[in-house]
């Protein structure tokens, strides 16, 4: 209503006579609202025609609109910048403020001025920022509020999935993806899978102060997860995350939020989706719907206008897709592994007690020192266990780590024949090989001090004698015995007996 319309009223009533509802239905308003504007003019004392003072609409207005009442007889006005102080605080709330300012001044104003004045006070110090978005500028990303339930179809649980939701900030241009919860995994998938929909990179992204993604909200020094920093480094992006209760730091994902809730989980309430895949080809199809629905206030769709500025200004994909990782910081237990997820992986001993890097993926176990990697896994399937790889042992433990039976053997064949044997019936005759294992590198240490070829002569005697000992072998080099030929024993006679046939029988 303007004061135009409130002189149209009192025309209609005081020359044609129309009544309360015949004003009503000729200016399309209701008749509480006529009643009411002739009510004020009885009030103030007007009659038609106005007099020529009241033709200023101002002036109508202060006389028609005036407050009613006198003004109080202590006009000491708060003080609005520490009420506003005050508001921050938690539990504070404008009604005790009032008591407060009542308490001191008795004949102050009233609970109504006070709140509509402080209200005024509040639009003119938080006046509205409006930002305007370059081409290729920034990504907004954030969780929708409302989830979507999937049923498991073997066992009829339901799971809530999350939804996360990106926009350009010039075309408005947006993606919808449904995940399962919204830790760090799936964070970052879903800034992944943004990324991937769009066919660039924005400059910066920003996003909220997701506990998975940010480790300190600090507004001018935020900490972020090493793996998004990771993420943001692959992509050659900047992260902003916004300031916390803050929501018009990111208010075009807070726009795309509600769209995405009013025309796409709208849509979906009263499906019901056995799969987290499933979900997310239903979005997929009502995202491609929404936009490419022309838009009220630009005339053309967001993908129109996405290709029309937007496309060009973002930067070139990586050309290959981030692979998600997480980081952990452990140290190098004595036993030279570092413990991944009841897991234990070896890196070189010289790093025994040092803090080390890890970086996991599905598939492969790094670690880093000094921001150089020095060993590299295959992640196990199973938690237990320990991975090792034997450059990374000592010298004595990689001698001790590749012993087997067939290495024992062929270690001794490269003596000689005979020590090869004599280290094969040493497996062959203890319950257990490995029982043999000690006797076994012993002999072969004998090598190093009387050479190859003395070592395995005194094998050979060795089983002549069947002595197949450690000490026996020892004893023999000692004593020089591997240097003298054994002589071989005369051929005994058969005894005499009567049942004994001789060679004459024969004949």
């Amino acid at each position: 209503m303007t004061v135009k319309d409130i002189r149209t009223i009192l025309r209609l009533t005081h020359e044609q006579g129309l009544s309360v509802r015949e004003v009503s239905e000729r200016l399309k308003i209701s008749k509480t609202t006529v009643a009411t504007y002739l009510l004020r003019a009885r009030e103030a004392g007007l009659s038609w025609p106005l007099a020529p003072i009241h033709d200023d609409d101002a002036a109508l207005e202060r006389l028609l609109f005036g407050r009613a009442g006198r003004p109080p007889r202590d006009q000491h006005e708060p003080d609005f910048a520490l009420i506003a102080r005050e508001l921050k605080r938690k539990g504070v709330t404008l009604t005790p403020l009032w008591q407060e300012y009542r308490a001191a001044h008795p004949d102050g104003y009233g609970y109504t001025w006070f709140s509509e004045r402080y209200a005024a006070f509040e639009r003119r110090a938080s006046a509205t920022f409006r930002n305007r978005h370059r081409a290729g500028a920034v990504m907004q990303t954030d969780y929708v509020g409302q989830t979507v339930p999937i049923v498991d179809p073997t066992t009829g649980v339901i799971h809530q999935a999350q939804v996360f939701v990106a926009v350009l900030g010039a075309s408005n241009l947006t993606f919808a993806f449904a995940s399962h919860s919204q830790k760090l995994p799936d964070w970052i998938e879903g800034q992944v899978r943004a990324l991937s929909f769009f066919g660039g990179v924005t400059r910066a992204i920003v996003c909220d102060n997701l506990k998975a993604g940010v480790a300190r909200p600090l507004w001018f020094e935020p900490t972020l997860n090493a793996t998004f920093a990771v993420m943001a480094e692959h992509y050659d992006t900047t992260i902003l995350p916004t300031r916390a209760a803050k929501p018009r730091d990111k208010g075009k994902v807070e726009g795309a939020v509600l769209i995405v809730e009013r025309w796409i989980l709208a849509r979906l309430r009263n499906r019901t989706f056995f799969s987290l895949a499933q979900l997310n080809t239903a979005i997929a199809d009502l995202l491609e719907e929404l936009n490419n629905r022309p838009m009220r206030h630009v005339g053309k769709s967001r993908r129109e206008l996405f290709e029309e500025i937007e496309r060009a200004a973002l930067g070139t994909l990586p050309a290959t897709p981030f692979e998600y990782a997480e980081w952990k910081s452990a140290k190098v237990h004595p036993g030279y592994h570092v413990e991944v997820d009841k897991t234990f992986y070896s890196v070189p001993h010289r790093l025994i007690g040092r803090r080390v890097d890890v970086r996991l993926t599905h598939r492969v176990v790094e670690i880093f020192h000094d921001h150089q990697r020095v060993a590299s896994h295959v992640r196990r399937s199973q938690r237990s266990g320990h991975v090792t790889v034997n450059a990374h042992m000592p010298k004595a433990h990689q001698r001790y780590a590749n012993t087997t039976p067939a290495n024992l053997i062929g270690r001794a064949a490269r003596i000689g024949p005979n020590a090869a044997i004599l280290v094969e019936r040493m497996m062959r005759e203890r319950p257990h090989p490995e029982q043999g294992y000690r006797s076994a590198m012993g002999i072969l240490s004998l090598a190093s001090r009387y050479g190859a070829q003395r070592l395995d002569a005194a094998c050979e005697r060795a089983l002549s004698i069947n002595a197949i000992t450690y000490s026996s072998v020892n004893a023999i080099l000692k004593s020089g015995l591997d240097r003298v030929r054994p002589e071989p024993e005369p051929a005994k006679p058969p005894p005499l007996h009567a049942n004994i046939r001789g060679n004459t029988y024969y004949q």
